[in-house]
Order: structure tokens, then sequence, then C-alpha cells
């Protein structure tokens, strides 16, 4: 089977960062582009971070558009105190020499999708500013689009809130319009994406990989928590794009899930209905991860990425790691 084409809209961001990797490695998926926007940490740092890693990893063909610095109605916030000032946590990946694609990420998603209507998947891992712009600009995109799949929201509790998840409470009217759009949204949130914890077994395989576990993922988990022998930080984004990869890895369920806009405690919650009653439902919604199964997926096409890494710089590739 060919690869499923996919636009990746993020905010990198430690997990955006984890999850690019993925999507990279993966001979499932082919990336058409990556556009960004404010999030994590501001328009200008999410950018700068997709740029480093694209060449990075070794992607320089795939187009990078910047999109909107903030939310559509409310200030700006962002997650630097979970994300480190960058946003990469404790990585420090070489500057970037290739520019960003001229135009505005919002611009970009409309015309890739116009140029092979049912065949791109958007993957939105960040708050959904840019899509709901290319919604308002460009209805059409809702048929265009073969599927939406984002990181965000919940069923139960949030991270930024008691009741919000960052995605969707970064920009609660924008998420709004993205679920009233006319799609079934795939909405993997924080009810699965807390059980892709990063144990020491993991962060163990992971410094085995060379530059890619010395210079990107190790300083990216161990700022992002405290990793024991049963636990440890959970890497959100990438359970979305494993997903794409592999659906059996997540159940889902239909439901309507309408977005809080005015609560005063509840702004961005995603008030998430299950009892359908004859309703149409807008999103299919996590319910549970296969744990193993996500790390044997994400921990074999990190070891491919890092062998081409290797491959590609092999006097770098032996460089002792920093903690050697």
């Amino acid at each position: 089977m060919l690869p499923r084409k996919i636009v990746i809209d993020c905010d990198p961001g430690i997990d955006d960062a984890l999850a690019i990797v993925l999507a990279h490695g993966s001979p499932d998926l082919e990336i058409l582009g990556i556009t960004t926007v404010g999030g994590n940490v501001d328009l200008a740092g999410t950018t700068d971070n997709a740029l480093r890693l694209r060449e990075f990893l070794g992607f320089a063909d795939v187009p990078i558009a910047a999109g909107s610095a903030g939310a559509l109605l409310r200030p700006r916030v962002n997650a630097a105190e979970v994300h480190g000032a960058s946003g990469l946590g404790g990585a420090l990946l070489p500057p970037a020499t290739l520019p960003v694609t001229g135009g505005h990420a919002v611009d970009f998603i409309i015309e890739t999708l116009r140029a092979d209507p049912g065949e791109v998947t958007l993957v939105a891992i960040g708050p959904l500013t840019n899509v709901a712009l290319a919604v308002l600009k460009e209805p059409r995109i809702v048929d265009w689009a073969r599927g939406l799949t984002i990181l965000g929201g919940s069923y139960t509790r949030g991270n930024f809130s008691p009741a919000a998840e960052f995605n969707i409470a970064a920009d609660p009217e924008a998420a709004a319009i993205v679920f009233g759009a006319g799609w079934t949204v795939t909405m993997i949130g924080l009810d699965v994406s807390r059980s892709a914890v990063t144990t020491e077994a993991v962060a163990d395989r992971m410094r085995a990989m060379g530059r890619l576990g010395a210079d990107l993922l190790i300083p990216c988990v161990e700022f992002y928590g405290v990793i024991t022998a049963d636990g440890g930080p959970a890497i959100h984004d990438a359970c979305a794009v494993a997903y794409l990869i592999d659906p059996s890895l997540i159940t889902v369920e239909p439901a309507v899930v309408d977005v809080e806009t005015a609560g005063r405690f509840t702004s961005g919650m995603t008030v998430t209905d299950f009892r359908l009653g004859g309703r149409t439902p807008n999103a299919l919604v996590g319910t549970s991860l296969d744990t193993g199964r996500f790390w044997d997926l994400l921990l074999a096409t990190y070891a491919q990425v890092a062998r081409t890494i290797e491959d590609q710089s092999p006097d770098l590739a032996r460089l002792p790691s920093p903690s050697s």
C-alpha cells in the first residue's frame, strides 16, 4: 500500500518533536508539509524548532510554513515552563540553514488539500488556530481532507486546568469551529496519551540510539520529568501519529464533542457525549492505548531513524554523547 499523505500542524514542543521523528521514520506515512502555530512557545520558537528538526532528521525537501502566532480571540498562552525556553527542553540542535516556505500556513493547508482531494490527512498536534482559519477561509477543506486527527482534549480531566487540555484551552474558539465544521474529528486526548509514559527501560533503549538519542530524545524526555522503572513523563503527541500508522493501537468510540468557550472554570473543556441517541457523531474519541505495542512501534521506528542519521553523518555519530 502507498503511504498515507499527511500535513502536520504543530507547535514544537518536546512531544511535537518526538511525534515528528515518528512520522518521518514511518514508511506508512508521507509528510507533505509541516505548519507551525504558536503554543508551547511563541511562533518564532515553534517555527525555528521545526526548521531545526527538519535538517537534523534529514527531510529538507518537506516544506515548512509558519502560521498563527496566537489564538483567535484570546491572549496568547504558552507552556515554556513544561517545554523550556526554547521549546525543546535540553536538546540543542544545530541552527537551520534552510528557510520557511513562502506564504502562510493556512494557505498551505488549503492548497495542499485542494491539490489532492480525499488523499491528505491533517494531523493537528498543537492549538487548532491554523485549522480553524483554514476552515473559515475555505470551508471545502472539510470535504477535501481524508481526515483530521488531533492530539487534544479529554473526556475526563485536563492539564491546563482541571477541565481543559492545553491545545484546546489555548484557543477554545478555534477548537469549537473545528469540531463544528462538519467532518469527523479523531480526538486522541489525555485519556489515551497519559498512558504513553517513558520508563527507564524505554529511556535506556533511546540512549543506545546514537546522535538521535543523545542530541534529541534523551534531552527531551529527561527535561519533561522524572523517569523511573515504573513510570515517567508521557509523550502525548506521538499517540496521534501512531494512530495513523496503526489504528488498532488505540480504541476509539463515536461521540458528540462540544467545546466550552464561556465557562468560568471550564473554558476549553471538550464536553464529550457518548450517548448518541440518534445524533450523528462529530468525533471518534480515543479511550485506551495498547501501551506495549505503542512503544514497540515507536522505538523500532526511532532506531531506524537513528541508523539513517548515523549513515548520513558518520563522523558526528562517533562523537561521545554529552553524558559520557
